[in-house]
C-alpha cells in the first residue's frame, strides 16, 4: 500500500528503508528575494546564514543532488539564490516497520492474533501481507510500506521562507502591506521592506509569499536606469537581463569590473590607487552598476597629514585616495558611482563640492587645535569626559594607565626591539601615556572619532614632542584586529597592553562580560590584542601578574567600586581562551598542540610559542606518537589511582623488584638532567628529542611489568615511578593531551 507523506514512528524494534525506482529528474533553481537598500556591510553576513540554512533544508529534505552547486551570492537591493541542479522531486521511499514478536502475532496452528490484525491496521496494510523478519532479538513480524516522494515545488514552498526568515539581522524592520482587504497580518520582521520575489524551479514559479509579497517569474532592474519588472525563465537569462537593465547580480563581477576602472584610471593619470581592500569589499556592496568616476581637489589641502586626508575621503565620503608614484597623495580621488556614466559631469561637479567641504572643515579643526591649546592642556579636561559610568572618567582611565604602564615596564625585556625596556626611561613612557587620551577632546577628532590616536600623535609630533613619544601615541590603538599593524615602538607596545588590559580587568569588575556575539567595549578584540602583542613582539611579561596589576590600581584608582572574588582567573581565562585561539588560526597549529602546551603553563606567551614550534617539529618523529599514548596510559592509571590510595612523592629503587622497571628509573633520571639543561637554554626542541627518546624504555616497562601489582607498596612505588615520569616531562608540553592513532582509535 502507498502512502503520502512519512509514516508514524512506533516503538519499532527494527526499521529499514531503501529507494524505489529511478532517480527524479533535476532542473536548475533560481531565487531572487528584492527589498529596499540593504547596509553594505551586512549582505555577505546574511548570504552566508542563507547558505547554511538552505543546505541543511535541502539535505533534510533528500533535494540536493551530489552536483546541485548551491550559491547564495546579493547585492544592494537583492540576494539570490542558485542551485544548477535540484531534484524535481523526492524519491519514493520503502520501509520495512516491525511490530510484535512471531510467536505474539500467530497462534499455534499459525494463524494471525490480535496483536497481528491490530500492528496491520494500524499499518494501513492487509494482514496477509505481512511477513517475518529475523532480527538481533529474534523473529518479529514486519510490514513494508511505500512513502511517496513530494513534488520539489511544495517542499520549497515551506522551506525558502523559513530560510530567509532564519537570517539573524543585526537590526529588522516592520512595513506595512496593503491589500484589497486591507493590511496583510502576520508579516515578518525583515532587514528592509520586501518588494518582489523570483522563484522559478525548471521554468516552474515556485509558488510561496513572504514579507507580504508573492512569488513570480520576474525580478526588477535598476531603480532608475533599468525596468522594474524584467521577466525571467532561468538563470543564464537572468545574468544578462539583469545587465541589460544596469545591474551586476554578482559581487565577483561587481568587484572586478571596480578593480579594472581603478587600474585604467590610475593608469591614465600616472598614478596609483591608495591600496583599501575594506573599501573595495564596501563599494562592493553598495552599488548594484558601479562605474569609478574620477575628481580632484585644490591642491593646498594636501597641506593636511594624508591620515587625515584618507580618513575623510574613506571613512566619510567612500572615495579612494590617489598617490604619486614617488610618494605622498596626488590632489586626485575615485568615487565609485552607482551609474552607467556621469552624465554632463553634475555628479563628479557634486562629490568635489561636498570633499571640499569635508576638507574645509578638517583644516579649520586642525588649525582651532593648534591655536587653542598644547595637547598636554587637554589632560585636566579628560576627567569631564565619561569612560563608563561605573569606571568614571577618562582622566581616571590615564591615571590608571600610568601606574600599568610603569609596572609592565619592570616586567618586559624585549632585546629585539628598536628600543629595549632597558633603554627605555619610565619618565618617557609616562609622557606618552599621559598624553595618548589627550586627542579626545579636540574638535578634530569629536568631527573625525575614527582619527583618536592618530590624531593625537600627529599633534604631539608638531607640537615638539619626541618622536618615540608621537609614534606610541599614534600607535597605541594597535592591533585593533588579527591583521592589523603592530605599534612601531616599544612605548606604544606598552600603552596599548596597558590600555588594553585595564579595558578588560574594568569590564569584568563592572559584570561588562561578553556572552554570545554581544560584545560592547569590544573586549575580544582587546585580548587579541594583547596576544599579538606579546607573541609578536617577543615581550615576556607574566600574565598574572600583568592582571593583578591591572586589579591593584583599578582598587586605587576606584576605591569604591566592587571587585569581584574572581575576576583575576576570569580575566586570565579569556586571555587563555585568545591566546588558544591566535595559535590555532594564525599559527597554525593543531588543537592538541596548543592544548598540550597550554597544559604545561601559558603564563608567559613568549615561551608558549617557543615550546609550540618544539612540539610540532618533534611530533613528525617517529618516537613521539607512541610515547604520546604511553603518557595518556600513565595518566589514566594515576587519575584510577589516585582516589583509591596514597603515592608515595618519588619512586624507592630499592623497592623495584624487575630489570624494566630499574631501567626506565635508571634512563628517566639522566632524562631530565639533560632535558633540565636544554630547557634552561630555551632549547625545546632539543629537550623534547631526549624525552622522545625514551620511547623504547617505556614499551619495555609497560610490556613486562605489572604496573597493579597485588602487593600496595610494590604497586605504589610503581605508581610513584609513573607520576615523576608525567610530571617531570610535562613541563614543556603535556604529551597526554596529544590525540594520536592509538588514543583516537580507543575514543571511537
Amino acid at each position: 500500500m502507498k502512502r503520502k507523506g512519512s509514516p508514524r514512528r512506533t516503538r519499532s524494534l527494527g526499521q529499514r528503508s531503501s529507494d524505489r525506482g529511478t532517480s527524479p529528474a533535476a532542473a536548475e533553481l533560481l531565487v531572487e528575494l528584492g527589498c529596499e537598500e540593504i547596509p553594505a556591510w551586512m549582505i555577505e553576513p546574511a548570504c552566508a546564514q542563507l547558505k547554511v540554512s538552505l543546505e541543511k533544508y535541502l539535505s533534510e529534505s533528500s533535494l540536493l543532488s551530489s552536483t546541485s552547486g548551491l550559491q547564495v551570492f546579493g547585492g544592494p537591493r537583492r540576494l539570490t539564490i542558485f542551485v544548477p541542479s535540484l531534484l524535481l522531486k523526492q524519491a519514493d521511499v520503502v520501509r520495512e516497520l516491525s511490530g510484535p514478536p512471531k510467536s505474539a502475532a500467530y497462534d499455534a496452528n499459525g494463524a494471525p492474533t490480535r496483536a497481528a490484525e491490530g500492528f496491520a491496521a494500524s499499518r494501513g496494510v492487509a494482514v496477509k501481507d505481512l511477513f517475518v523478519v529475523k532480527l538481533p532479538k529474534g523473529e518479529f513480524i514486519a510490514a513494508r510500506l511505500t512513502v511517496l516522494g513530494r513534488p520539489a515545488l511544495d517542499v520549497l514552498a515551506e522551506i525558502l521562507p523559513r530560510a530567509f526568515s532564519e537570517i539573524a539581522w543585526p537590526k529588522t524592520m516592520r512595513w506595512p502591506v496593503l491589500t484589497k482587504e486591507g493590511p496583510a497580518p502576520g508579516i515578518p520582521r525583515f532587514i528592509r521592506p520586501v518588494r518582489w520575489i523570483l522563484a522559478i524551479l525548471g521554468g516552474r514559479v515556485v509558488p510561496f509569499e513572504f514579507g507580504g509579497r508573492h512569488s513570480h517569474d520576474f525580478t526588477s532592474g535598476h531603480r532608475t536606469l533599468g525596468r522594474q519588472v524584467v521577466p525571467v525563465h532561468n538563470f543564464n537569462q537572468y545574468g544578462a537581463v539583469l545587465r541589460r537593465n544596469f545591474v551586476i547580480a554578482n559581487p565577483a563581477e561587481r568587484r572586478q569590473k571596480i578593480e579594472r576602472e581603478l587600474s585604467a584610471i590610475a593608469a591614465k593619470q600616472r598614478l596609483r590607487i591608495h591600496t583599501d581592500p575594506d573599501l573595495l569589499d564596501r563599494v562592493t556592496y553598495l552599488n548594484e552598476f558601479p562605474t569609478a568616476l574620477l575628481g580632484g581637489f585644490d591642491p593646498e589641502f594636501l597641506s593636511l597629514p594624508q591620515e587625515i586626508l584618507i580618513t575623510v575621503m574613506r571613512d566619510h565620503q567612500k572615495y579612494f585616495a590617489l598617490e604619486k608614484k614617488s610618494g605622498g597623495l596626488a590632489p586626485h580621488f575615485v568615487t565609485i558611482i552607482n551609474s552607467d556614466r556621469d552624465r554632463a559631469g553634475k555628479m563628479r561637479a557634486g562629490h568635489e563640492r561636498v570633499l571640499r567641504a569635508r576638507f574645509a572643515d578638517a583644516q579649520f579643526f586642525w588649525n582651532s587645535d593648534q591655536q587653542k591649546c598644547r595637547l598636554a592642556d587637554n589632560l585636566p579636561r579628560l576627567d569631564a569626559v565619561t569612560y563608563e559610568a561605573s569606571l568614571g572618567s577618562y582622566g581616571l582611565k590615564v591615571a590608571r594607565l600610568r601606574k600599568l604602564c610603569a609596572a609592565l615596564l619592570a616586567q618586559v625585556d624585549a632585546p629585539e626591539s628598536a628600543v629595549p625596556a632597558r633603554q627605555l626611561k619610565l619618565e618617557t613612557l609616562d609622557r606618552a601615556a599621559s598624553l595618548a587620551k589627550c586627542d579626545l577632546v579636540t574638535e578634530m577628532v569629536r568631527e573625525f572619532p575614527e582619527l583618536q590616536g592618530i590624531v593625537g600623535g600627529l599633534y604631539a609630533r608638531v607640537q615638539g614632542e619626541s618622536e618615540l613619544v608621537a609614534e606610541a601615541i599614534y600607535d597605541h590603538y594597535r592591533p585593533s584586529g588579527f591583521d592589523d599593524d603592530l605599534p612601531r615602538n616599544l612605548l606604544g607596545c606598552l600603552i596599548s597592553i596597558a590600555d588594553k588590559l585595564d579595558t578588560l580587568v574594568g569590564c569584568f569588575a563592572i559584570g561588562k562580560i561578553p556572552s554570545g556575539s554581544s560584545d560592547p567595549f569590544a573586549l575580544r578584540r582587546a585580548a587579541a590584542g594583547i596576544v599579538r602583542l606579546v607573541v609578536e613582539r617577543r615581550l615576556k611579561p607574566s600574565l598574572t601578574a600583568a592582571i593583578q596589576s591591572a586589579i591593584d590600581f583599578l582598587a586605587q584608582v576606584n576605591p569604591k567600586l566592587p571587585r569581584p572574588s574572581n575576576l583575576l582567573p576570569q580575566v586570565r581565562d579569556f586571555l587563555d581562551d585568545r591566546a588558544r585561539f591566535y595559535f590555532q588560526e594564525r599559527g597554525g597549529y593543531a588543537f592538541d598542540e596548543v592544548r598540550a602546551a597550554m597544559a604545561a603553563g601559558s603564563d608567559d606567551l613568549v615561551d608558549l610559542s617557543d615550546r609550540l614550534e618544539a612540539l610540532r617539529r618533534i611530533r613528525r618523529t617517529e618516537n613521539f606518537p607512541p610515547l604520546a599514548a604511553a603518557f595518556k596510559r600513565i595518566r589514566n592509571i594515576l587519575e584510577k589511582s589516585a582516589a583509591k590510595e596514597p603515592i608515595p612523592d618519588t619512586p624507592d629503587p630499592a623497592r623495584f623488584s624487575a630489570e624494566e622497571e630499574r631501567a626506565l628509573h635508571s634512563a628517566a633520571v639522566q632524562t631530565m638532567r639533560s632535558s633540565a639543561e636544554l630547557k634552561q637554554e630555551r632549547k625545546y626542541a632539543e629537550a623534547l628529542a631526549r624525552i622522545a627518546a625514551l620511547r623504547p624504555v617505556v614499551d619495555h616497562f609497560f610490556d613486562k611489568v605489572l604496573v597493579m601489582a597485588e602487593d600496595p607498596a610494590v604497586r605504589a612505588n610503581r605508581l610513584s615511578l609513573l607520576r615523576n615520569l608525567l610530571r617531570e616531562f610535562s613541563t614543556i608540553a603535556d604529551f597526554s593531551e596529544i590525540v594520536t592513532d592509538a588514543t583516537a582509535s580507543r575514543k571511537s
